[in-house]
């Protein structure tokens, strides 16, 4: 197999041109050797849905938000997420939810699933009691220490 050079200084220029240009990839052939130099577009496509996405929630946020109790994690029956994950309010798509609101439960029972790492871990009910509000959606990401359900 013969052996390939490596032109360093060739790499260097497409890459400058890269950045100079915006591109996220450039190829060079002529006719004996092919260089392909390219990036990842992370950064954009962070930074897209991000611009458009974050407008259009905002005036719905705050129409929804004075209407609704104030609720945080500190509030005597929350119950927060243990991890970082998807909350999902059944057992899978399509079928009832765990739990409620105006459903009694009991200590121990079942609550909703957070999803970490391919992993469905069921949230256990700290106490017994009444499901007062459910705070997240079904799917929907969750922090660690995030609001889920007040239990009273």
């Amino acid at each position: 197999m013969p052996a390939f050079d490596i032109d360093a200084d060739m790499i260097r220029r497409l890459a400058g041109l890269i950045d100079e240009t915006g591109l996220t990839e450039i190829e060079f052939d002529d006719g004996r050797k092919r260089i392909r130099v390219a990036r990842t577009a992370v950064q954009t496509t962070t930074v897209m849905p991000q611009t458009a996405a974050a407008p259009a929630p905002a005036p719905v946020e705050q129409a929804a938000e004075p209407a609704a109790p104030a609720l945080d994690r500190t509030h005597p029956g929350a119950v927060t997420s243990p991890m970082v994950g998807t909350a999902y309010l059944g057992p899978e798509p399509g079928s009832p939810s765990f739990v409620k609101v105006g459903d009694r439960i009991a200590k121990g029972d079942t609550l909703l699933i957070v999803e970490a790492m391919k992993v469905m871990n069921q949230i256990p009910a700290p106490r017994g009691g009444t499901v007062k509000q459910i705070v997240v959606a079904n799917g929907s990401p969750v922090e660690f220490g995030e609001l889920l359900m007040i239990v009273e």
